[in-house]
């Protein structure tokens, strides 16, 4: 149950973005252009980075929805978890440990940040670019994270699955239809 009387019992992100239509079409657009634009980290890698960060912010519903979007792209049953507890020895491909590293970082502390941070990543062989989009993708889910648990939203098992399936399969696009319904329909002031 949401915090917000006018959210309904199974509310989620889609629900929240009508309470402001315009800042709802920015967050969808932003979400596309920051995790399905071309980019040296696949769709795959974003999801795993917004899925860590989210549990790394004990966000149940972004956490939950995340991670089957990662599953869905191939992600192992598991992982997440294993990343959560420790970097070093879960098992993904060595070349990302950086960047999940610097998405830790960035989360938990970001004041600390160096120049070797950054430095971790590039000597793994990603660029600049690389390390923007990730450092992008920890910026919106650290600001998802907030937005879900500050209207109270946690979700379920069956959103998350549903949700995940159809971000991997559709992006971010079909919540501008879900939006624009929503907004006909309301009542006029």
């Amino acid at each position: 149950m949401s915090f917000f009387p006018s959210l309904p019992e199974d509310a989620g992100v889609r629900h929240i973005l009508t309470l402001n239509p315009e800042a709802g079409r920015a967050l969808v657009a932003f979400h596309t252009a920051a995790l399905r634009n071309a980019s040296p980290l696949t769709p795959a890698h974003k999801e795993l980075i917004a899925a860590y960060v989210s549990g790394l912010n004990a966000c149940q519903y972004c956490y939950g929805v995340h991670s089957q979007t990662a599953q869905a792209f191939g992600m192992g049953e598991g992982v997440l978890e294993a990343l959560l507890a420790d970097v070093d020895s879960a098992d993904v491909e060595e070349r990302l440990k950086p960047l999940l590293r610097y998405a830790r970082k960035l989360t938990l502390e970001p004041t600390r940040m160096t120049q070797g941070d950054a430095q971790a990543v590039f000597d793994a062989g990603w660029t600049e670019i690389a390390l923007h989009d990730a450092v992008l993708t920890v910026c919106l889910f650290n600001f998802m994270n907030r937005l879900l648990e500050g209207h109270g939203v946690k979700g379920n098992p069956g959103v998350f699955n549903t949700r995940g399936q159809a971000l991997r399969d559709d992006g971010y696009e079909p919540l501008l239809a879900f939006l624009d319904a929503a907004v006909q329909a309301a009542p006029s002031a």
